[in-house]
């Protein structure tokens, strides 16, 4: 079986900070990590953006998905 660039990509090492949420929205994952300036959004491993509350990070994450992805 071959691998695509998503799954590679993927099994690659968490990013940086404190893993603190993590659930997936439509076939995409949603991951922050809380580091000394907030919290990072990550989009199927990509950072989207630093947000100061937890709640707001994961706000963002979902409507990100909803309007990007056609959810």
């Amino acid at each position: 079986m071959t691998k695509t660039f998503i799954e590679i990509r993927e099994k690659t090492k968490m990013p940086p900070g404190d893993h603190v949420y993590d659930k997936k929205i439509g076939g995409s994952t949603v991951m922050i990590h809380k580091d000394n300036k907030g919290y990072v959004l990550y989009i199927d491993g990509e950072k989207l953006d630093t947000y100061k509350s937890q709640k707001e990070a994961e706000k963002m994450g979902a409507e990100f998905i909803k309007q990007y992805k056609g959810m």
